[in-house]
Formats: C-alpha cells, sequence, structure tokens
C-alpha cells in the first residue's frame, strides 16, 4: 500500500503515538486527518499535511462526519486508519474504597474496544466504495492493542479487558473485509514514552525501563509510527498482532 495520493486517519492523533503516526504518514505523503478531543487538538503542532478534527470516538455522528472528510477529495481516497485513542485509568476490582467503579470499566471499553471498532467500521464502509488498485487493495487499518492484552497488572482489569478486545477481534474483522480488499493489523506496544509518563519522576521512569530486557529503555512513539508504516507498506500482513515492547513480559504489579 502506498502512501502518496491517499488519505488516512488517525485518532488520538493530536498526541503521542497518533501524533507521531500522523506526522509520518504524512511526511510520507498522506493526506492525514487526526482525530481528537478538542483540549488536545488545542495543545497539538501544526504538521504540514494534518488536519485536525474534533471527535469523540465514542459518538458515532462525530466519526461519521470525520470519515466523511477525510473520504471526501477523490484523488486522495481514504485508505489508511491508524486508531491509537484510548485511556488507561486503572482500579483494582476490590479496593479500599470498595467495588470497582462499575461506570468508569464502561468508560474505558467504550472509548478503547468501542471506539476503535465504530471508527474501524464506519472508514471500511467508506474505503469500500473506492476503487482498487492493481493488486484489489482498498486499505488497511492497524488498531492499538497492549501488552496488557496479555500481561495484564493488578489493577488493569478494564484496561486489559479493552485491549484484549483489540486483539481478539483483529481476525475476524479481517476475514470480514478481506472480500473489500481491506486489511487489519493490531500493534501492542510496551511501555512507550507518551504525554503521561512525562508527569512521573526520573527515578519512576528509569525503574520501568530497568524491567525490559532489551533494549533497556521506554519505546518511543516514533518507532510505534515506523511499525505502522511498516505494517500498512507489507501487502502480505493481514490478521496479526505484533507486540512492540523490547521483550517485556509485565509481572502482576
Amino acid at each position: 500500500m502506498e502512501l502518496t495520493n491517499t488519505s488516512a486517519i488517525v485518532t488520538g492523533g493530536a498526541s503521542g503515538l497518533g501524533a507521531a503516526t500522523a506526522a509520518a504518514l504524512a511526511a510520507g505523503g498522506s493526506a492525514v486527518y487526526a482525530l481528537d478531543l478538542a483540549a488536545s487538538i488545542q495543545a497539538a503542532p501544526d504538521v504540514d499535511g494534518v488536519t485536525y478534527i474534533e471527535t469523540d470516538v465514542t459518538n458515532e455522528a462525530q466519526v461519521r462526519e470525520a470519515v466523511v472528510a477525510a473520504s471526501s477529495d477523490p484523488n486522495a481516497p481514504l485508505r489508511i486508519v491508524v486508531n491509537c485513542a484510548g485511556v488507561g485509568t486503572s482500579a483494582r476490582i476490590l479496593g479500599r474504597k470498595g467495588v470497582h467503579d462499575l461506570g468508569l470499566y464502561r468508560k474505558i471499553i467504550e472509548i478503547n474496544l468501542v471506539g476503535s471498532f465504530t471508527v474501524m467500521a464506519l472508514a471500511a464502509e467508506a474505503i469500500a466504495r473506492t476503487e482498487p488498485d492493481e493488486f484489489g487493495q482498498r486499505g488497511v487499518v492497524i488498531n492499538t492493542a497492549s501488552v496488557a492484552a496479555f500481561d495484564g497488572q493488578v489493577g488493569q482489569a478494564a484496561y486489559s479487558a479493552s485491549k484484549g478486545g483489540i486483539v481478539g477481534m483483529t481476525l475476524p474483522a479481517a476475514r470480514d473485509l478481506a472480500q473489500y480488499g481491506i486489511r487489519v493489523l493490531t500493534i501492542a506496544p510496551g511501555i512507550i514514552e507518551t504525554p503521561m509518563l512525562a508527569t512521573v519522576s526520573e527515578e519512576y521512569r528509569a525503574g520501568l525501563a530497568a524491567g525490559v530486557p532489551f533494549p533497556q529503555r521506554l519505546g518511543r512513539p516514533a518507532e510505534y509510527a515506523q511499525l505502522a508504516l511498516a505494517m500498512i507498506a507489507h501487502d502480505y500482513l493481514n490478521a496479526e498482532t505484533v507486540r512492540m515492547d523490547g521483550a517485556l513480559r509485565m509481572a502482576p504489579r
């Protein structure tokens, strides 16, 4: 799949993994539509080739409007979707304050899993209407899981469930969309240097890095973007979840 003369949607595109991916896609020649919340967009950098669209991935109407905008240029059909939007709030099932907030559990599932599915499904509908390339391809969707999908820690029941759902839908989604020439892939990052980690101490960050076998450091958003572009370019890669974690296997806590 070529990047030039295409349009791309990146959710969570104003910061972290999404911002790095949006910039990399734009540098490669795609017209990128970065979907994010208003507060994140206000703090986002200006990047040539990246258009920010205020979108809550849990709002179907807003997602539909964003997909329409991203698929409006006949000379640059929508071909690429990278879902990076997500939240990582933690809480124990039974904690000092009682049972896990059930509303919080639903919120995490709604944003991380249902939001990713909504964007994938509505974007696939638009991609399916485009003309295929010479190999019958129309597009590729990359969703973001986490190593927590496999190695969930104490307090990550909701987060792990949401990311495990991403992994679980990868194969059936790829099978569903194969007839339209749309590939579906998933990246499961380990511990990445995102804005969230920028608020913790260097000592804490060093402790996290020490748990990574090799390279013994935190991952970088640019490395996620690099992997996403490699997956987009690799036409025979489909229905796979790729861990990007330096061989990390999370301990219980």
